[in-house]
C-alpha cells in the first residue's frame, strides 16, 4: 500500500522532529531519579522528563521503516506508543540505560505496526517470518550479484542465514516484490474484464456437483440398509460411535448400555463385521471399504 503525506502534515512532521532533536538527553543519575519518581509515586511530570529527550530515538528508529511506503508521522506515533510503554516497565535499579531499554519497544511497536498495515494481507505471523520480512531486502543487496535477480542458491543461503524453511523465502519473496491489487482491477485493453475473471475456480462443475450429491444419497441409502440389519444395541453403538458427528467413549456408551466399555468395544467390532458383509452384498467388494463410517 501507498500512503502520501499532504505539505501541511509534512510540515508539521518536520516541525516536530527539529524540535525533538534539540531536547537536550538525560544525564544517568537524573534520569534514574526521574524513573522511580514516575514508578513509585506516578508522578506524569517527571514520566514526561524521562521520555521527552528520547523522541530523537523513535524518529531516528522511523526513518528506517520509512521504505515501506508509510507516513514517518504514524511511525512515529507508533514509536511513541513504544516508549511509553518502555516507561511503564522500566526498572531503574537494574542500571540500564533507559534509551537503551526503550530501543527494543519502540523497535518492536514500529514493526508490528508495518506488518499490520505494509498490505491488506497479513504479512510476519511469526517471529522467524518476520525477521525473514525485515532482513530480506538487507540481505539480498547484500549477496545477490547485480543483476537484481536471486539464484536458487541466494536464496537458500538467505534460509540458512535466518533459520526459515526455503519455502518461506520464496513465499516472502513473491509478496515483497508485487504490491496488493484490487479483484475489480480492470484490466485487458478496453478494460471490458476485471482480474478477478481470471482466476480459477476450484470449486467442482454443477456436473461434479449432481453427481456428487447422487452418489452421497446413494452411499446413505446402502449404509442405513446395512445398519438397520443390526440388533438394536449394535444399532445403537455404531450410530453413537460411528455416525454422529462427535463419536461418543467406550466409557460413556457403557456407562448408558450398563456394560464395561470392553464390551461395548467387542459389540462394536462384531457390528462393524455385519455391517462389512451387508454393503458388499449391496455394493460391491471394491467399495466397501469407502462406505464404512471411519
Amino acid at each position: 500500500m501507498a500512503f502520501v503525506d499532504t505539505p501541511e502534515t509534512q510540515k508539521a512532521n518536520r516541525r516536530f522532529i527539529r524540535n525533538a532533536m534539540n531536547i537536550p538527553l538525560l544525564e544517568r543519575d537524573e534520569e534514574q531519579e526521574l524513573a522511580t519518581a514516575w514508578r513509585d509515586n506516578g508522578d506524569e511530570n517527571a514520566l514526561h522528563k524521562l521520555v521527552t529527550p528520547y523522541m530523537r530515538l523513535v524518529i531516528s528508529t522511523a526513518t528506517r521503516y520509512r521504505s515501506y511506503g508509510l507516513p514517518i508521522g504514524d511511525l512515529v506515533q507508533e514509536g511513541n506508543i513504544g516508549l511509553m510503554q518502555a516507561a511503564a516497565k522500566f526498572e531503574p535499579e537494574r542500571e540500564v540505560r533507559f534509551s537503551t531499554y526503550a530501543t527494543w519497544w519502540i523497535r518492536s511497536s514500529m514493526q508490528e505496526y508495518v506488518l499490520r498495515n505494509w498490505s491488506i494481507v497479513r504479512t510476519g505471523t511469526t517471529a522467524a517470518q518476520k525477521s525473514l520480512f525485515f532482513n530480506l531486502r538487507r540481505l539480498r543487496a547484500r549477496i545477490e550479484d547485480g543483476s537484481g535477480v536471486l539464484t536458487d542458491a541466494n536464496r537458500q543461503e538467505i534460509a540458512t542465514c535466518l533459520n526459515v524453511p526455503l519455502r518461506d523465502v520464496l513465499m516472502m519473496e513473491g509478496r515483497m516484490s508485487g504490491s496488493d491489487r484490487s479483484l475489480n482491477t480492470p484490466v485487458g485493453e478496453n478494460g471490458e474484464s476485471e482480474w478477478q475473471d481470471f482466476l480459477a475456480d476450484d470449486s467442482a462443475d454443477p456436473e461434479e456437483q449432481v453427481m456428487g450429491g447422487h452418489d452421497s444419497a446413494v452411499r446413505h441409502r446402502w449404509i442405513e440398509t446395512a445398519v438397520s440389519e443390526l440388533n438394536p444395541r449394535e444399532q445403537t453403538i455404531i450410530r453413537k460411535r460411528r455416525l454422529s458427528e462427535d463419536g461418543q467413549t467406550l466409557e460413556v456408551l457403557g456407562q448408558d448400555l450398563g456394560i464395561s466399555k470392553e464390551r461395548v468395544r467387542q459389540i462394536e467390532q462384531e457390528a462393524m463385521k455385519k455391517l462389512k458383509n451387508a454393503l458388499q452384498r449391496q455394493a460391491g467388494d471394491s467399495r466397501v471399504m469407502s462406505l464404512l463410517p471411519a
